[in-house]
């Protein structure tokens, strides 16, 4: 989308304008966006705007972090939870740049956030002046929408707008850049009016039912239909509707990374996570299936592994908002375009009420295969070195699958959403196709802000954790309930794996050395415990879990434990592989 976007919706006119500068219209549009919280950090280019915050702060809630970086992935913990616009406040030139890790990794995973960043004043720029960059163009490509404003007169239209295209549609980052002059200037406002309207946006495209009825006949003949869901379910808000459908139909279901916890992971037509590192018989039935049909996601590589070999003898229904996504890496016979919360009870309605059964068998033969080759082993493991899996299923027992998880990337990050139990929707954040180190901490944070009445639990490698480990200062300040479990494996635990599995075990920069988190985490004030034997980690667990504030728990695992099942890079997802053995 360009800037060449018009806006319909005009703000509605109240009897007598008052006079506001620009911070203060921010502001103001904020409240009647129905913002509460807001992540950031001040500087020399946005300083208007934080002196008009100090009057509000009665009004909105303002979490000081240490980096940018962790601001924008605040957000994103806070909109994934949430459901909501997660809302980021960084000055120019590097506190822009800094946030443009955060808008790529929104932009990939959908999430709805509203930036705002200060420039220098109109008539510098141009000009390489002091922490002047051209964020425009810089963030173009990672944004659903950016917009340049040098003059108050344009803000409310411009935020109108802005939070419109964040949250509409298929969801993303919108960054406005505000100039110094602009955040000073005060003009007449005559009020704010939300838009719902913009000439050349169609977020929503129309719905065609003879799509509908093409695919409800498709999945009524056949014999072994198949599920593949992703996070379009839940942006959506269409997981009643999904789980209609697929319980009238029969259909065994299964999730990508992001689609996790649409459904409750114990549901009967759950099958488990597609993907390199997902179930074994979601991979590998996918090329067994007779009609395939995708709600909510986008075929990635990931998912796909070889698309010359994936799923090429069924038909394929694909269902999603976002036209660029149809036919983009797989050909769909029968593309459903639209809302799937619009769409699914349609499609529910045509759909004859089946079973399955055998075809329910053979995922439920796969399962227990994987059960005995890898999890049992991995959960329940006989030998004194601990395992990640064994940390997930005690986590699961001990919050009973009620918990937030956010993960950083990695074999834990695999491992989690391999194990991880969930009751309720919104509960598994991860970064999933930037895949951006550094995620889980920050976005911990913010999802404790989006949904303070669950506990939320940060799972962090020993690399990850230090590339945004500055962030437990925003902990110590403003105390936010966040439990960190580190599966320390004192690797880069990931790119070890394929070192060992790929390139004969030459391993080349993944030996990381860390501090001690326990007395780093004691410095900003956050209590924790360090565990490396089995007899003591269920009851550290319960002492986290317990402890009223934030605390930090290391658990030492297996240091070249690998994370299977496994598709191999350049392989068909039916060429899925239980151990290292089979490869």
């Amino acid at each position: 989308m360009d800037n060449s976007v018009e806006q319909i919706t005009q703000p509605v006119a109240k009897e007598a304008p008052i006079s506001l500068s620009g911070g203060q219209i921010l502001l103001e549009a904020f409240l009647q966006e129905g913002v509460k919280t807001i992540f950031g950090y001040p500087g020399g280019a946005i300083m208007p705007i934080y002196d008009a915050l100090y009057d509000y702060t009665d009004r909105l809630e303002h979490i000081l972090v240490r980096h940018e970086q962790g601001a924008i992935h605040a957000a994103q913990g806070y909109a994934r939870v949430s459901g909501k616009t997660g809302i980021v406040f960084a000055t120019s030139g590097p506190g822009a740049t800094n946030l443009v890790t955060g808008l790529a990794d929104a932009q990939i995973d959908s999430t709805p956030l509203v930036c705002i960043t200060g420039q220098v004043f109109a008539h510098l720029l141009g000009t390489d002046a002091f922490q002047e960059t051209d964020v425009i163009n810089i963030t173009m490509p990672v944004t659903k929408w950016n917009y340049q404003v040098t003059d108050a007169e344009e803000l409310v239209e411009v935020l109108a707008k802005a939070f419109y295209i964040a949250a509409s549609g298929r969801p993303g980052p919108v960054l406005i850049d505000i100039t110094k002059n602009a955040q000073l200037q005060k003009v007449d406002f005559y009020g704010y009016k939300k838009c719902s309207f913009i000439r050349s946006y169609r977020p929503y495209p129309p719905v065609k039912q003879d799509k509908i009825a093409e695919a409800a006949e498709l999945i009524n003949n056949a014999k072994r239909p198949f599920v593949v869901f992703g996070q379009g379910v839940i942006l959506g808000g269409a997981e009643a509707e999904f789980k209609a459908f697929i319980e009238k139909a029969g259909l065994p279901s299964a999730w990508t990374i992001l689609g996790m916890s649409a459904i409750p992971t114990n549901h009967p037509l759950g099958v488990g996570m597609v993907g390199m590192h997902g179930n074994y018989g979601p991979n590998l039935l996918t090329n067994e299936c007779d009609v395939l049909i995708a709600i909510g996601m986008r075929f990635d590589d990931r998912v796909t592994g070889r698309l010359d070999q994936y799923a090429s003898q069924t038909k394929i229904i694909h269902m999603d908002i976002d036209a660029a996504e149809i036919n983009k890496n797989v050909k769909a016979d029968v593309p459903l375009l639209g809302d799937c919360k619009t769409i699914l009870p349609s499609l529910t309605e045509l759909v004859d009420k089946k079973t399955h059964e055998e075809w329910h068998n053979k995922f439920k033969e796969c399962y227990e295969k994987e059960v005995n080759k890898v999890i049992h082993n991995e959960v329940y493991p006989t030998d004194e070195v601990l395992t990640m899996g064994e940390v997930i299923r005690l986590i699961n027992e001990l919050t009973e699958g009620n918990a937030i998880l956010v993960t950083d990337v990695g074999q834990h990050q695999m491992v989690t959403c391999r194990y991880a139990e969930y009751n309720h929707s919104k509960s598994n954040v991860t970064s999933g196709g930037l895949g951006t180190m550094g995620f889980a901490l920050p976005a911990a944070i913010g999802a404790s802000y989006g949904d303070p009445t669950r506990p939320t639990i940060a799972i962090i490698g020993d690399g990850g954790i230090q590339m945004t480990i500055q962030e437990l200062g925003t902990i110590m300040q403003f105390k936010p309930n966040v439990k960190i479990v580190i599966l320390n494996n004192c690797f880069l635990g990931m790119v070890r794996q394929w070192q060992q599995l790929f390139h004969e075990k030459r391993y080349s920069f993944v030996d990381i050395q860390s501090p001690d988190f326990v007395m780093v985490a004691k410095g900003y004030g956050i209590l924790g415990q360090s565990v490396s034997k089995r007899e003591g980690l269920k009851s550290a667990l319960e002492e986290m879990l317990n402890n009223d504030g934030s605390y930090l728990l290391e658990v030492m695992v297996g240091k070249e434990n690998n994370v299977f099942p496994m598709v191999p890079q350049g392989k068909s997802v039916s060429g899925i592989v239980l151990s290292r053995e089979e490869m």
